[in-house]
């Protein structure tokens, strides 16, 4: 509850500070709305006893929305929801074994640590940063998770954005593959 209130409070400021800006200099897009694809992998404490069992560990696939608050050219507020569309599957001496695949949602803070213009139209850039999730795990218990995550992101034209990322949860010891095409406004 605390992580909560800090979090809360940190967006407040940010807010606060991004309602200052000059509204003589350029047009900046302060939000962004993404539609994507995640692949997620098992903790590698559950990979290693299933590999002693000759077991095979199929990635999860998941559906990524995300929103995301820009209060300034570098810092970023992203919202995010990742819904499973299949269930966590293992290979064990020939047989598919299933087990429960949770929603997940989190927030955080990313900073745009590169940018490379490619020319007028197109622009390419990094963003990592720390974030945390909430998810349901099998016992129907709430979860949270800190995670680590960056981005390279291809901006193409006023509003059109291309993105591939990676995740690792320290939480639930997992890695994440995510990518998808947004939009800024």
């Amino acid at each position: 509850m605390k992580l909560l209130f800090q979090l809360g409070v940190l967006i407040g400021a940010l807010t606060l500070h991004a309602q200052g800006s000059d509204s003589s200099k350029t047009n900046y897009r302060n939000f962004e709305l993404s539609f994507g694809q995640s692949l997620l992998f098992i903790s590698n404490s559950k990979q290693t006893s299933i590999v002693e069992n000759e077991a095979v560990v199929l990635p999860t696939s998941a559906v990524l929305f995300s929103a995301e608050f820009r209060p300034d050219r570098r810092l970023r507020i992203p919202v995010f929801f990742n819904l499973a569309t299949e269930s966590k599957q293992f290979l064990i001496n020939g047989v598919l074994v299933n087990e429960k695949a949770s929603p997940t949602l989190g927030s955080g803070i990313l900073v745009g640590c590169l940018k490379y213009r490619i020319n007028d139209k197109t622009a390419l850039e990094f963003e990592a940063g720390p974030l945390v999730s909430c998810l349901i795990d099998t016992k129907n218990s709430i979860r949270f998770a800190p995670i680590v995550a960056g981005r390279l992101k291809i901006f193409r034209g006023e509003n059109f954005i291309m993105y591939l990322g990676c995740s690792y949860s320290f939480g639930i010891d997992a890695f994440g593959l995510l990518y998808g095409t947004g939009t800024s406004f």
